[in-house]
């Protein structure tokens, strides 16, 4: 922070009321801070954003059921973690930031860094890896390219938040050791290596204590230990305590619209339980990310957007086994089986699912091979279907069978109750049927936005 904001900043807090100073710690309304004319604070927009921006325009909400702008559809962060290549996840930061610059957005909330350490959590295609290192050293350079076009990156979801099963609620217990080596690993490096503006903490507790009110998580380690000096903010709806959410150094309340505990912590001011400095500390960090906040709007290259989405779909892509060199498959030999390879699903549902500007399917791609749904969009099928399918496949020298998760099986808010796909989509369903030679492949669990988005 330069001298001069330093100052601005300073004169600010010593001309506000402490009621103002404790209001100006809670949003305005879903994405946006509050303005305060009478002080000459701006408001700053946030957005979504971990793998595409989910700017809202107009109605907002935390699970993706508004509309939102047409953004570039990036690869999910399974897909990206599984090119362990930073720099390219760091070019996909950038061109994000350069999305949410075009928007007006000041703070775009990514990337999810959180360890994957249960395979049937609903939020996994959201985060990287199960490994720390390569979870910390991706999010570092997602952060770091974000951070360069001027959008501010916020860290999430710290800490501990590894179901999504009464997350709200959820006391996620374990012992220091494992806290360090397992759950914090990637976002130590990650904050000491990107160097993000913010971090978000996360709706659970951690050994009793809720995030947002853990001085523990939020002031000894991320702060002190690690050295971050951003602005801390709730995940939308986490702050429990507001009272010892100052004290920990949690700072902004999302999303805004009520004065939560306002009075309370007034009162507790000016009774001496809470210090009016901690109060400070917090409007002072929120300041210095309105004073930071990118204000102009800048174009950009929407072709290149897609382009390196293609890439590092491809790069993130794993190939599990090539039974007697399979592949490469020609067009000539295929036949596409399986309602997803027309209308495939991308991303994962919940707060990240972007409305994209451009998507390519399979038979969009492949429009001269042989097609057959053989399941509707929830993976149900009949005898009627699998026949036509049959038929189809005994015709090419390869069926391509395209089978992944609905929706309703993987999303945020909800973990799955087992790794099962739909029965239609199932392995054993189609061993007797198709006697040609197949390649299995799921888009929509594995790869999450597949090669075909450019």
């Amino acid at each position: 922070m330069s001298t001069s904001v330093h100052e601005k900043i300073e004169a600010i807090l010593s001309r506000m009321t402490l009621e103002d100073k404790i209001a100006y710690c809670t949003g305005a309304n879903f994405w946006e801070s509050k303005a305060m004319p009478q002080y000459g604070i701006p408001a700053f927009q946030m957005s979504d954003g971990p793998h595409g921006l989910r700017y809202q325009e107009a109605t907002g909400d935390m699970i993706g059921i508004n509309n939102s702008v047409p953004a570039t559809c990036f690869p999910t962060a399974v897909t990206a973690g599984a090119t362990w290549d930073p720099e390219l996840y760091a070019k996909e930061g950038e061109a994000i930031g350069r999305e949410a610059c075009a928007a007006g957005v000041a703070v775009a909330l990514g990337p999810g860094c959180n360890i994957k350490r249960n395979p049937l959590c609903g939020r996994n295609f959201e985060y990287l890896s199960e490994d720390p290192c390569v979870a910390g050293e991706m999010a570092a350079a997602f952060i770091r390219g974000q951070q360069s076009t001027g959008t501010a990156s916020s860290l999430k979801h710290f800490a501990m938040n590894n179901q999504e099963h009464k997350r709200q609620m959820g006391d996620s217990q374990a012992d220091p050791r494992t806290i360090r080596e397992i759950y914090l690993a990637g976002f130590e490096t990650a904050v000491k290596k990107g160097r993000p503006r913010t971090v978000m903490c996360s709706y659970n507790k951690i050994n009793g204590i809720h995030a947002s009110d853990n001085r523990w998580l939020l002031r000894d380690v991320l702060r002190e230990e690690w050295g971050f000096d951003g602005m801390v903010v709730t995940d939308w709806g986490a702050l429990n305590d507001r009272i010892s959410g100052f004290r920990a150094g949690c700072d902004l309340n999302m999303p805004g619209g009520a004065r939560f505990m306002e009075k309370a912590a007034l009162k507790a001011v000016k009774d001496g339980t809470l210090s009016e400095a901690d109060i400070d500390a917090s409007v002072r960090r929120i300041l210095t990310v309105a004073f930071a906040g990118q204000r102009e709007k800048r174009p950009f290259d929407a072709e290149a957007h897609h382009a390196l989405a293609l890439d590092i779909a491809r790069e993130g892509a794993v190939l599990l086994k090539n039974e007697e060199n399979l592949l490469p498959v020609q067009p000539e030999d295929m036949a596409l089986i399986g309602y997803m390879a027309k209308e495939y699903r991308y991303q994962g549902a919940g707060s990240s699912h972007i409305n994209p500007t451009k998507l390519v399917s399979l038979t969009d791609a492949l429009p001269d091979v042989p097609y057959c749904p053989c399941c509707d969009k929830d993976g149900a099928v009949t005898d009627a279907s699998l026949q036509e399918a049959a038929a189809m496949a005994a015709k090419a020298k390869v069926a391509v069978v395209v089978a992944g998760l609905p929706d309703r099986y993987e999303s945020e808010g909800l973990d799955r109750e087992d790794m099962a796909m739909p029965e239609g989509h199932r392995l054993q369903r189609w061993r007797r049927p198709i006697p040609t030679p197949w390649w299995y492949c799921w888009p929509a669990a594995r790869w999450s936005s597949p090669g075909w988005t450019r």
